[in-house]
């Protein structure tokens, strides 16, 4: 058999090649070295590859069980029976969601509400704000942007519920506050090896399966944007991620609290000029996300289904409640009432949602610098040939109105945002390691250690290789993670219900709401019960709630 025929046999023997069709050239390349004898080592190159792909493969599978229907409508069926069950707070306490950003401090022990939202943004409004919008609107169609804005009124109570719970039983550890989902199921749901399974997950989770998300946007932009070979963008992030990493939580929280407001006003500010040079497009694009959305425009009716699974699966992965993924940066705040920092996380999903994806959504549909392809599906609409979806899209929206602009600016949005992302992560990773560690003697360090050369590692290898994988990685690693804490967070309903009604009890009594879990009856709330008040002592309690 020939050499090439050879090649191309073993490459058909993957069945991943109309998959990853990212590869071709890489692909062509390889065979035609192959095939003329100049380059020995094309086939171990090529074994590779088939080895990422059969991996890949694998994923994908694991994907179609952990993300299927049932999980996009338990996230769309708890957050409607949350708005239910708080009488929608996410539209009633707004005003009390801004007021109480900037109300508590930083202490010795946490952090501060606003520094909290700083960190919780850090994470949320990462690649998903830019990356994630642009393949819901390439899998699911226009309409899979209301899907998004539905979940997201939906997930600020999910997010208020997890929250809470995270308030509730957290404990100081070290000196310092921890808390978050393997805290609230080892105390609410007295299941201890939930509990520690939950953390394990999460620090895999958090160091090696998501961080590749943010590594390869950023490596995609920047070579887009200015030639920058994919090498040297990974290098150089892995270096500068490595002195913030081995900084602390509290050089995390500083760092997020100066970069993510600057980056998010910048971003916000570009998205305004694009609509504005737009404008006269805006109302017909409304039109075409509402009736892509319920199935009565004629070229996207027929994909409602992608519509709502990508909407979803995109809008949960932006905001990321229900996930568990956002309860250990507010459990580490200086707080009195758990329900305060509750509402500041909903209030967190509003502006990473409803602000920033719904400008990128816009910006993409209004210029048309989009293509849409369901899966299994001819292209439905392809304004942008073969271009894999991802932030591309975006920077050539924003080129479109400013030439020679957008793609530059949209990289470094994109590196300031990624930046903070991987952070929080390495944060979420060392609270699950520091609940492991709560009750021995002897603390363990080398997994900590462990756990930044793994997120290191694999910021640098998802910087140099595809995205597909990545995504894929990621969305394994959140639906693992969303399936444990949404099943938790149903048993759990009770005591967050009786927190928020406390709170507002309180409220209307003019007091600034001070948390006594025995007087409402929630349990094992270990920090609430007795270290508060050695913090906080009876006296001080009642001038607080007469000063007020």
């Amino acid at each position: 058999m020939p050499r090439e025929q050879k090649f191309r046999k073993a490459w058909t023997e993957t069945s991943l090649e109309s998959r990853y069709l990212e590869e071709e050239t890489i692909y062509n390349t390889l065979m035609h070295s192959y095939a003329k004898g100049k380059n020995e080592k094309s086939e171990e190159k090529l074994q590779l590859m088939r080895g990422v792909f059969i991996m890949g493969t694998l994923v994908d599978w694991l994907n179609g069980y952990v993300w299927s229907p049932v999980l996009v409508y338990t996230f769309l069926g708890l957050g409607l029976f949350y708005s239910i069950s708080t009488r929608f707070l996410q539209f009633r306490l707004v005003k009390d969601m801004i007021k109480l950003i900037f109300e508590s401090k930083s202490s010795e022990a946490g952090v501060s509400s606003f520094q909290a939202l700083a960190l919780s943004l850090s994470s949320r409004v990462g690649v998903g704000t830019i990356a994630g919008v642009a393949t819901a609107i390439a899998y699911g169609g226009p309409g899979a942007v209301f899907w998004m804005w539905f979940m997201t009124f939906l997930g600020a109570c999910t997010a208020f519920i997890e929250t809470t719970l995270a308030q509730v039983y957290k404990r100081k550890l070290d000196g310092e506050f921890r808390g978050g989902t393997p805290y609230y199921i080892e105390k609410g749901l007295k299941i201890k090896w939930l509990a520690v399974l939950f953390a394990v997950i999460t620090m895999i989770v958090s160091s090696v399966l998501i961080p590749g998300v943010q590594a390869n946007a950023v490596s995609s932009a920047m070579n887009t944007a200015f030639g920058i070979a994919p090498l040297v963008t990974g290098t150089v992030f892995v270096v500068g991620l490595a002195a913030i990493i081995f900084g602390g939580v509290k050089r995390i929280a500083k760092t997020a609290e100066i970069v993510v407001p600057f980056m998010a006003i910048a971003y916000i500010l570009i998205c305004v000029i694009v609509l504005i040079k737009n404008v006269a497009q805006i109302p017909d694009v409304v039109t075409l996300i509402f009736t892509s959305a319920f199935g009565t425009n004629a070229a996207f009716g027929g994909i409602i289904g992608s519509a709502i699974t990508w909407g979803v699966k995109r809008g949960a992965f932006a905001n990321a409640a229900g996930f568990g993924s956002e309860t250990f940066y507010p459990a580490a705040t200086e707080v009195s009432h758990p329900a305060k920092q509750g509402l500041v996380q909903a209030f967190s999903v509003y502006i990473d949602s409803l602000v920033i994806c719904s400008a990128t959504a816009f910006m993409i549909l209004v210029t048309g610098m989009y293509n849409v392809t369901p899966e299994g599906r001819a292209p439905m609409v392809n304004n942008l040939g073969d271009l894999e979806p991802g932030p591309i899209y975006t920077q050539k929206a924003v080129e479109s109105v400013m030439p020679g602009f957008g793609a530059p600016f949209v990289a470094i949005a994109i590196l300031f945002f990624a930046f903070t992302t991987l952070m929080t992560y390495f944060y979420m990773a060392d609270t699950n390691l520091a609940f492991l560690n709560r009750n021995r003697k002897v603390k363990l360090v080398w997994p900590k250690h462990v756990l930044r050369v793994a997120l290191l590692i694999t910021v640098f290898y998802c910087s140099i290789n595809t995205s597909t994988l990545a995504w894929a990685l990621g969305d394994l690693g959140f639906g693992v993670m969303a399936w444990l804490n949404l099943i938790t967070l149903i048993i759990l309903t009770k005591p967050a219900i009786k927190v928020l009604k406390d709170y507002e009890r309180q409220k209307k009594e003019g007091k600034d709401p001070l948390f006594d879990p025995i007087k409402i009856g929630v349990l094992n709330a270990d920090f609430w019960e007795k270290e508060y008040q050695v913090i906080d002592s009876p006296e001080k309690k009642e001038q607080k709630t007469m000063s007020s």
